[in-house]
């Protein structure tokens, strides 16, 4: 390119940027005088009185309610009237609009901000159904004020409140709530009298809306916790919220069901069942709101036959707590989710033989970090043997490796035909492939349980230790001005403790292993703890404690028992001991010895015909 060439893109250059210059001046000079423009409109318009709209449509909407009302006869108070029941370990606040619970306090539990845990607030919570109010004419009981009636208190220390509606001809509706002591259920029962007029069929479709809210540290964690639960023909299961929403439906008759958050349920029990039932969840998309989710259950209930009908209900409002729940004897207990799926086996584990132990540490230790590093020493106690046994075979292992190694020498590339000597080296010396092997995987379900139960006890919730302001959620002691794919927002230090001990383990495993040869297992020990750094980043503080404890026992055993209490010397004169006995193979070995034995007769005869 020549000197002009060059004054001409830089001509250029300046041209298209004062083009760029003046048209964004023309545009910005365009839309004021635009903006202008439609300022000048909405002066001339005549202004909008917004507190007279805003009253003109309650005016309408009520209205409207009043007709649809019918005969029924609202309350004379037009103003909505709250009422509250509480006791030990709750307080509700029931409204006479619809007759139903409007906020639910639990007394216990309190949020990260010191406020007391709301499991229930908000205009979406309801629960509703629609009468007949009139000829060809229906109304929703959400719509309708009732009468709040006197609150009673029972002989049982227990409190009653009813609300009634009724019209002339002696129709009349009751919604009667029983809060007893210290129980987070509450007895709910809806009482019709006049039966054939007020529904058709004898059937009436209960309607149950529930609003989630976020209540604990992580959103999106809490969000995964999440399950829609139910009991349906006497057996139990769940939905997991996912991210968007879903529905669900009932043919068979269910006895209940439930939106079970991190550590909290809302849950509507028919003592006499629901004939059917169908539920829907919606996840909203806007994250500020902070909503978990929206449901709305429709369920049938089958009335009795005659001019009057009781539909006894039951409202738990409270935490997923084990005992709490199992006190019911209605399999509420299940929702507690101390181990589903492949490992639904482990929820026995935690429920007989992990949370009597807990408890009665508990009981007895005052700080939870501690009830924790006690629980895993003493399940680490409870599986010594079965580690122990391992570990005496990797030691057996490790002392026939200079014969392993001579017999690759021996067959080179002949794998078939090395893999044969190994075997008969292995049984000559009394040695089982699988002896390290099988004792891990019996470890599996003691590690899985711990895995729930960590996840899954509201006792661990808001209790601190260390750096940890709370078990329950993660640990952070510092939060990035960014997010890190798979890794996230925060650091957490029990995370880099658990994945630091499970990094040592490796490599002290890797020092010690039969065949180090392999260039992939060089990098294992390495990739492992990466990917443990990403998973256990968001889980809670009390799961990588007892990774971090775990793992640190785990470390000093094996370095305890291999240098130690291992006698390699012993297991050297054993393993010639063996030699020394006749091999007596099983009739599996002999089949397995009888496939190797014509595989290499086949593989002799191919090299021979191939040399021809």
């Amino acid at each position: 390119m020549d000197r002009n060439t060059v004054v001409g893109f830089v001509l250029i250059g300046l041209l298209l940027m004062g083009m760029f210059y003046f048209n964004n001046k023309g545009n910005a000079a365009f839309l004021a005088e635009q903006q202008r423009m439609e300022d000048s409109v909405k002066r001339s318009k005549p202004k909008v009185d917004l507190a007279k709209q805003k009253t003109d449509s309650l005016r309408f909407d009520s209205t409207r309610r009043e007709k649809a009302a019918g005969s029924l006869q609202q309350s004379s108070s037009t103003t909505e009237e709250l009422t509250t029941l509480e006791n030990e370990v709750m307080k509700i606040t029931f409204t006479n609009k619809g007759g139903q619970p409007k906020t639910v306090e639990l007394k216990n539990y309190k949020t990260l901000d010191g406020k007391t845990v709301i499991v229930q607030k908000g205009d979406f919570n309801k629960i509703s159904y629609d009468i007949n109010s009139g000829e060809n004419q229906k109304v929703n009981t959400a719509d309708l004020a009732f009468v709040t009636g006197t609150k009673t208190d029972n002989a049982d220390k227990s409190q009653t409140i009813s609300f009634i509606i009724k019209d002339s001809a002696g129709q009349q509706i009751t919604h009667q709530y029983t809060l007893h002591p210290n129980d987070y259920l509450i007895d709910f029962a809806i009482v019709l009298n006049g039966t054939d007029k007020l529904v058709a069929q004898h059937t009436i479709n209960l309607q149950w809306q529930t609003q989630t809210n976020q209540i604990e540290k992580d959103e999106a964690y809490e969000k995964q916790q999440t399950h829609i639960c139910y009991l349906t023909d006497g057996g139990y299961d769940f939905t997991m919220l996912g991210n968007t929403g879903d529905d669900k439906k009932f043919e068979k008759p269910v006895d209940w069901l439930s939106v079970k958050q991190q550590f909290f349920i809302t849950a509507l029990v028919n003592k006499n069942k629901f004939q059917t039932a169908e539920i829907k969840w919606v996840v909203p998309a806007d994250t500020s709101l902070h909503i978990l989710a929206q449901t709305v259950a429709n369920c049938r209930v089958n009335l009795p036959a005659g001019n009057e009908a009781t539909v006894p209900l039951q409202l738990y409002y409270g935490p997923s707590d084990y005992h709490v729940l199992k006190v019911y004897n209605n399999q509420m207990e299940n929702i507690v989710p101390y181990g589903s799926g492949v490992f639904a086996f482990v929820k026995y584990i935690n429920r007989h033989l992990l949370l009597p132990v807990f408890d009665l540490l508990r009981k007895n230790v005052a700080s939870m970090g501690i009830v924790i590093l006690l629980l895993t020493l003493f399940i680490r106690l409870l599986t010594s043997p079965i580690l122990y046994k391992s570990y005496v075979s990797g030691a057996k292992m490790k002392a026939l490796k200079p014969e392993i190694d001579k017999l690759k020498e021996k067959h080179g590339e002949d794998k078939q035909a090395f893999s044969m000597d190994q075997m008969k080296l292995w049984k000559s010396a009394g040695v089982s492939p699988l002896g390290g092997c099988l004792p891990a995987v019996l470890q599996i379900p003691i590690f899985m349980s711990l895995y729930y139960f960590f996840q899954s006890n509201i006792s661990l919730r808001g209790q601190n230790f260390l750096w940890a302001k709370d078990l329950a959620a993660y640990d952070s002691i510092y939060d990035l001005p960014f997010t890190i794919p798979f890794y996230g927002d925060h650091v957490s230090l029990f995370t880099l403790t658990a994945v630091l001990t499970s990094l040592l383990i490796s490599i002290y495993s890797m020092t010690n292993m039969q065949d180090n040869s392999n260039p992939v297992m060089k990098y294992m020990p390495y990739i492992f703890p990466v990917l443990l750094l990403g998973v256990f980043n968001k889980l809670p503080s009390a799961l990588t404690w007892y990774y971090t404890i775990s793992n640190t026992i785990t470390l000093i055993l094996q370095i305890v028992i291999q240098k130690y209490i291992i006698d390699h010397d012993k297991i050297l004169a054993q393993i010639e001991a063996n030699r020394k006995k006749p091999v007596k193979q099983s009739k599996l070995q002999e089949r397995i010895q009888a496939m190797q034995d014509t595989n290499k007769k086949v593989q002799d005869l191919k090299a021979k015909t191939q040399k021809k």
